[in-house]
């Protein structure tokens, strides 16, 4: 149940039966609003956030369910309850199944058994509003889920777009160094061969230069030195004339940068 007082609308051509009602329920702690036309309960309705009707059927301008159904038109979550005599029972069930009033009262009424179902109504007001706010709340995070999953779906296809293009770029960039008319050559800062493009290898009499080898398995100690000395300056370093399966090289030794500093270098021969 809503800790929010709830407001109650009484709409009777006869005042007694308005004090009555308001005498009896304002006990229950309700803000009570009383009309004896249906201009005034209207009046009231624009100025006051109303929860619960209860009207009167027999008045003289227009009966009650001709009332609440304008209400539901105007006000379609105020609960609409009507007071009525036996007389009235199957026009005002009538109205119910039109789904112009939530329910009806019986004059003269018991005092413990209409406060008990004024309460509830009201209740069951308190239920409707609640399942109408858990629904809006549904709608917009999924509205949110939606609008995350858009955002989620044009990330990734971004980040594939541009992982093509670093996949592109790479294979352009191996197939440029398969390519260059000198030789290449990576080495890590343990003197490992980790690169080797095609020109290097046709310095290698017989097959291929071996990557995950010693740089020593193919040349001369003081190569390997400068290597090292490369990479720990953090300088390019020069050979002249030297000698690989009896052809001299000059060798260029240029170590690595960014975020590879100090982790190898490139060593380009040239006969």
């Amino acid at each position: 149940m809503s800790d929010t007082q709830h407001t109650i609308l009484c709409l009777d051509d006869e005042r007694n039966i308005l004090q009555s009602l308001k005498r009896l329920l304002r006990k229950e702690g309700y803000n009570m609003l009383l009309a004896s036309t249906g201009e005034e309960a209207f009046k009231l309705l624009e100025e006051n956030d109303v929860h619960l009707i209860i009207s009167d059927q027999r008045m003289p301008q227009m009966s009650g369910t001709e009332f609440l159904a304008k209400v539901k038109e105007k006000y379609p979550d105020v609960l609409r309850v009507i007071l009525t005599g036996y007389t009235d029972v199957d026009s005002i069930t009538e109205s119910i199944n039109k789904g112009h009033i939530y329910k009806f009262f019986l004059k003269p009424w018991n005092d413990h058994n209409l406060k008990l179902e004024i309460r509830q109504a009201l209740d069951q007001y308190d239920l409707i509003k609640a399942n109408q706010h858990l629904d809006e709340t549904v709608v917009r995070q999924n509205q949110e889920l939606h609008q995350i999953n858009e955002k989620l779906e044009d990330m990734v296809q971004e980040r594939t777009q541009e992982i093509a293009l670093k996949n592109h770029a790479l294979e352009l960039s191996h197939c440029i160094l398969e390519n260059l008319p000198i030789a290449v050559l990576g080495v890590d800062n343990d003197g490992v061969i980790v690169l080797s493009n095609e020109m290097a290898n046709t310095v290698v009499n017989g097959g291929r230069m071996k990557v995950s080898v010693p740089l020593n398995q193919y040349f001369e100690p003081d190569v390997m030195e400068a290597v090292s000395k490369s990479i720990d300056t953090g300088q390019s370093v020069s050979h002249q004339g030297k000698t690989l399966q009896a052809v001299k090289y000059n060798a260029v030794i240029a170590p690595l940068s960014g975020k590879f500093k100090g982790k190898g270098a490139i060593m380009t021969l040239v006969p």
